[in-house]
């Protein structure tokens, strides 16, 4: 079993959303046959499934997707934990408390990052930095020019089980992106993954 390649059609399907084998064949280098038959075996183990396209001519396309239990295959931010922790923060301090806690978390956040961002002058280095920052704690980041601004995406989000219960981390996101990014954009999420979206994904825009 070739585990390197299908561990790449994972991360290529958690990146760039559903997709035909035949798109994941040229990205690879490989044959499309070689990638359906990555792809069924992926789908015996429950990771992947397809939807029928209709093309218009001749038979339907298959459309291929992550389920929900591809997600064991990325990063998940003891998940499990943090959310008990979570959980008996509320129960002993009440939600003031957890809010207290989050708002500390954000602070400490905004100093680390800040620090790594010293040397990035312009908004397109500070959202380098930002996106290899997140990238490296689990979260798959990247970064794209987009009608006069950027788009600032995320194909992961380690802490969501964490994020169900305290929508409050969410919320401290954007303070986060705000903080670090500087009072001179704009930062407005356009995708949440909470709401049903494949990623979250925040349009950053200089202020005019």
């Amino acid at each position: 079993m070739d585990t390197g390649t299908r561990r790449k059609i994972l991360e290529m399907l958690k990146r760039d959303g559903p997709q035909a084998a035949a798109r994941m064949a040229k990205t690879l280098g490989i044959s499309a046959m070689a990638v359906r038959q990555h792809l069924y075996a992926l789908a015996e183990e429950g990771l992947v499934a397809a939807t029928s396209e209709p093309t218009g001519v001749g038979r339907p396309s298959k459309s291929w997707h992550l389920t929900e239990a591809a997600d064991d295959f990325f990063p998940q931010g003891y998940a499990d934990l943090t959310a008990g922790l979570m959980s008996s923060v509320r129960e002993v301090f009440g939600d003031d408390g957890l809010d207290r806690l989050v708002a500390s978390r954000t602070r400490e956040q905004i100093a680390a990052y800040g620090a790594r961002m010293t040397k990035a002058t312009t908004l397109a280095a500070r959202l380098k930095v930002l996106s290899e920052i997140r990238t490296s704690e689990g979260y798959m980041a990247e970064v794209e020019r987009r009608d006069g601004g950027y788009l600032f995406t995320e194909n992961h989000c380690p802490i969501c089980a964490v994020a169900k219960s305290c929508t409050g981390l969410c919320a401290s996101e954007l303070e986060l992106f705000q903080e670090v990014l500087g009072p001179d954009v704009s930062v407005e999420r356009t995708e949440h993954i909470l709401a049903g979206a494949r990623r979250c994904a925040y349009r950053v825009v200089p202020n005019s």
